[in-house]
């Protein structure tokens, strides 16, 4: 598994299921049975990548949104992103 960069596209992977609730996005991994609670701004990061994007595409369309810093914001979507690839939610290419 190669370290995630700006440079890189992201997809949902297949197999899960999404949902909003009370204002997070909660999702279940038909695979490994997880659910997980992405939040609210995870979910926005998941809808995001409905379609193949590009990191650093994401993270404008994030600051745009949010009154975040570019560098904080960077850190966290990248951190995000390695998680969801870690547990195999997320295509990266």
């Amino acid at each position: 598994m190669s370290t995630l960069s700006l440079k890189h596209h992201v997809v949902q992977g297949e197999g899960n299921i999404a949902s909003d609730m009370d204002q997070e996005k909660v999702m279940l991994n038909i695979e490994n049975g997880k659910y997980y609670n992405l939040g609210n701004i995870g979910g926005a990061i998941w809808d995001e990548m409905s379609e193949a994007i590009l990191v650093e595409e994401l993270i404008e369309k994030l600051l745009n949104k949010y009154d975040v810093q570019r560098e904080q914001c960077e850190t966290h979507v990248l951190s995000f992103l390695s998680h969801l690839q870690s547990e195999k939610l997320i295509k990266v290419m």
